[in-house]
């Protein structure tokens, strides 16, 4: 990829969630051990999905949305795209898949850049630019470049392992005696707080890997309004869409370049910054690439 500054703010809030998320995790599991509450049942449990996201997240996602891997020569002009979009981000160039959907939108997915594919819907190719079609392009790559599939489900692991600890308690506690109820019950409430706190934390380094691929993006490019405008006609394509597509779609929002429906009444809640935040995050960049 293009090289350019870091942005310091961004790579601290980053480096903040990450360091609070593995504190968080260390006194759950010190919490565990010292109420004699044995986690291996959830660790087996958890450890298997993700492995099972992990290695075929690329492909439920494209089963998701009945998306199928093109011939890239029946699309030049995107071949065109990809292959200059890789070549300057030191990239292997991504599958390429297309969504007969008319919601407008598109995805990266795969464990790293040799597994990855990028995901476009019919809507998307019909309603954008090609300038702006290429950002959209240029930030899904830059998730791939980022390994934000790695990252998020390695974020995610141990909010799981606390899920199913309350989730699957009475097979966690057979055997355990009516004196250690109290404990027992700790650990439960324990479990559920870490679980509710982490989802928070890991939303917001999932909003902070959208910034940062939106970043990576106008560098790539060269052309932050390019992106600013398809995120803009984004968001005015998802008003119109049916309450059913957005309950089909919605489980999917935290892949998706632009949510269908948000997380919550508060940015607090969603996997993407608002859109107000990334106009101005974008910007912001494009005053950088502005300077000599």
């Amino acid at each position: 990829m293009r090289r350019y500054p870091a942005d310091p703010g961004l790579a601290v809030r980053m480096f903040i969630v990450l360091a609070l998320l593995f504190l968080l995790y260390l006194g759950f599991f010190i919490v565990m051990v010292d109420v004699g509450l044995d986690p291996l049942f959830a660790l087996v449990i958890a450890g298997f999905g993700l492995g099972l996201q992990y290695f075929f997240s690329d492909r439920l996602a494209l089963l998701a949305v009945g998306a199928r891997s093109v011939d890239l020569s029946r699309y030049p002009d995107l071949d065109a795209m990809l292959t200059r979009l890789c070549l300057a981000a030191d990239l292997p160039k991504p599958g390429l898949a297309i969504a007969d959907l008319d919601l407008p939108n598109a995805f990266a997915a795969g464990r790293d850049p040799k597994h990855s594919v990028v995901v476009l819907t019919r809507g998307l190719l019909e309603r954008l630019d090609p300038e702006e079609i290429e950002a959209v392009i240029a930030h899904e790559l830059s998730h791939i470049r980022n390994r934000d599939v790695l990252v998020i489900t390695l974020a995610t692991f141990f909010s799981l392992v606390a899920y199913y600890v309350v989730r699957f308690g009475p097979y966690l506690t057979a055997g355990r005696r009516r004196r250690d109820s109290g404990n027992v019950f700790l650990a439960f409430l324990v479990a559920l707080a870490v679980w509710l706190i982490s989802m928070l934390l890991i939303r917001a380094l999932s909003r902070y890997r959208e910034y940062a691929a939106d970043r990576g993006s106008a560098y790539l490019t060269g052309r932050p309004m390019a992106l600013a405008s398809a995120l803009v006609k984004l968001s005015e394509e998802a008003v119109r869409l049916p309450k059913e597509d957005l309950r089909t779609m919605s489980a999917l929002n935290a892949l998706f370049i632009f949510p269908f429906r948000g997380g919550g009444i508060f940015e607090l809640f969603s996997t993407h910054p608002s859109l107000e935040n990334r106009l101005r995050y974008l910007e912001k960049v494009a005053r950088e690439l502005e300077r000599p």
